[in-house]
């Protein structure tokens, strides 16, 4: 659960390192943000050479929570960390790569370009290994 003052990590390749939330949209009394929703951040830490400087007011989508949440199948799904993807107001990832895990509920938001560019980039797993030929 991500709420105004939490501190995320940024998953992608924008060059901001850590977003501070100033809002959770989705109404004037939204008090949580969860898995797929967009909030209003400012830049913590940034790289020196990134597209993203420190202090410019960017929107975000949480990709990550360290809190668990439950799926209608009754799993808990919990991360190591709280981390979000930088947006554009037309919901387009600003980033080229996106790096860690992302959940599913991405996909059941309409953020198939994200999950499309964690796709495209994520290492392979322990099965695609075996499959590749030598």
């Amino acid at each position: 659960m991500i709420q105004q003052e939490s501190r995320l990590r940024v998953a992608d390749n924008t060059g901001a390192r850590e977003l501070l939330c100033i809002r959770v949209l989705g109404g004037s009394h939204r008090r949580y943000a969860r898995v797929g929703d967009v909030i209003i951040a400012t830049v913590k830490t940034a790289t020196p050479q990134g597209a993203v400087k420190k202090g410019e007011v960017v929107r975000a989508v949480v990709v990550r929570t360290k809190k668990p949440y439950s799926r209608n199948d009754g799993t808990l799904i919990g991360f190591d960390e709280n981390a979000a993807v930088l947006i554009d107001t037309q919901a387009n990832p600003r980033g080229t790569r996106i790096f860690g895990p992302v959940a599913r509920e991405l996909r059941e938001k309409h953020f198939m370009k994200i999950v499309f560019a964690w796709l495209a980039f994520r290492s392979p797993g322990p099965r695609q290994h075996h499959l590749r030929e030598h």
